[in-house]
């Protein structure tokens, strides 16, 4: 069997270069949905539709058809949020064809600077995912699952303080029916339209948001929390030590407001994090909070470390904020630890500074003291007034 994966725009046919149409012709088995298989000529090539849910069909399709020559049909650029990746996951020796991908025909359409835009999926992936994308002038390009997204995504770019942003929708790309929509989002009030879109955004230059950029350190007060919260500068501190690079697992252990988690993953799309909490209540407290903070893809495990570790994919990095002295707890999370990550841990007590003490004095490592005064009431005037000091150890574990 050979697999050809081809890529194809709204314009169908006409708009195919003759690779693509050579693989079209040459196919024993067209796979497709019944918008891509409806823009083909007369073909001999059997059509198949593809089945929902499609990914978990897709090792089957492949098996079924493995002595065929096939065809797989996919929107524009197979490989950009599309079935291509798939494909080649399971068949690596596939071929790809693609056609201009949505984003690269939207900012042809804007006159935008293609590496300038971020272009972010909410196809099967919650809105929130967005809100950590937002800064002031940013050009952002959102694909959408239908109609009524447009709508859904000016009503929370209004609740973020965005509302001041441009929208443009841009529907049916490089088709014959190509239309276009503009409107601010606060005033949005276009119908749904056509399911086979792309959402412009322009930021504006002074939106009405506190928590702009994604460096570490976010307002103690953009968490819901009950007191267990990892304070703005030692928060800030704690993540540049963890180093977060894009792709990498953090496990956020102890995770109570979830906020070295949250910031970890708000530095990259990629960053990955799971937060490890042992009360229910705190768990769905860093599950709203990761939501509204714009990284709702942060995983929450209920259950008391460092038995709750044991199925958890090897992390890159750790940060243990709450339990440091508990019996097994570094030890566990340092022989989990995959080679050259790192390890941060924070502690407060005197019990936890002596775990810190011991591991370093076995494995190695760096220790610092972190104190943060803040300025506070004292009667009709202001003073400093400490937080509780933070014992920090850093280590590298060995490549």
């Amino acid at each position: 069997m050979s697999v050809t994966v081809v890529g194809i725009g709204a314009e169908g046919w006409p708009g195919l270069g003759e690779p693509a149409r050579r693989a079209l012709e040459k196919a024993d088995v067209v796979l497709g949905a019944p918008r891509q298989l409806a823009l083909l000529p007369a073909l001999s090539a059997e059509q198949v539709t593809w089945p929902t849910p499609l990914v978990p069909a897709l090792p089957g399709l492949l098996a079924e058809h493995a002595d065929r020559e096939l065809a797989v049909l996919a929107s524009g650029d197979p490989t950009f949020y599309g079935i291509g990746s798939s494909v080649l996951a399971h068949d690596p020796t596939a071929s790809v064809i693609p056609a201009p991908s949505s984003a690269a025909l939207a900012c042809a359409r804007l006159g935008w600077a293609a590496q300038d835009v971020e272009v972010l999926s909410t196809v099967g992936r919650p809105l929130a995912a967005v809100r950590a994308a937002l800064a002031p002038r940013r050009r952002l390009l959102v694909l959408v699952p239908d109609g009524e997204a447009p709508a859904a995504l000016a009503a929370a770019l209004t609740a973020w303080g965005y509302g001041a942003a441009t929208l443009t929708v841009l529907a049916s790309l490089g088709a014959p029916g190509e239309s276009r929509v503009d409107g601010r989002a606060d005033a949005w009030a276009h119908p749904a339209g056509d399911p086979l879109a792309v959402v412009a955004v322009a930021c504006p230059s002074a939106p009405q948001d506190a928590l702009l950029g994604r460096a570490p350190g976010l307002p103690d007060d953009a968490y819901a929390h009950d007191g267990q919260l990892t304070k703005a500068e030692v928060r800030a501190l704690t993540v540049a030590a963890l180093r977060p690079v894009p792709g990498a697992l953090l496990w956020d252990v102890g995770g109570g407001a979830g906020s070295v988690g949250i910031e970890w993953m708000r530095h990259h799309p990629a960053c990955r994090a799971v937060s490890v909490e042992v009360r229910e209540d705190r768990a769905a407290r860093i599950s709203a909070n990761a939501g509204t903070l714009g990284v709702p893809g942060l995983r929450v495990v209920v259950g008391r470390a460092p038995e709750a570790l044991a199925t958890l994919d090897p992390p890159d990095a750790v940060f243990v904020g709450g339990g440091a002295s508990a019996p097994g707890m570094l030890d566990a999370v340092w022989a989990a630890l995959r080679p050259g990550g790192r390890l941060v841990v924070n502690t407060v007590t005197v019990e936890g500074e002596a775990a810190l003490v011991a591991f370093r004095s076995a494995h190695g490592g760096a220790l610092r003291r972190i104190g943060v005064e803040r300025v506070a009431p004292v009667g009709r005037f202001g003073g400093w007034r400490a937080l509780a000091g933070v014992t920090q150890l850093i280590h590298r574990k060995d490549a």
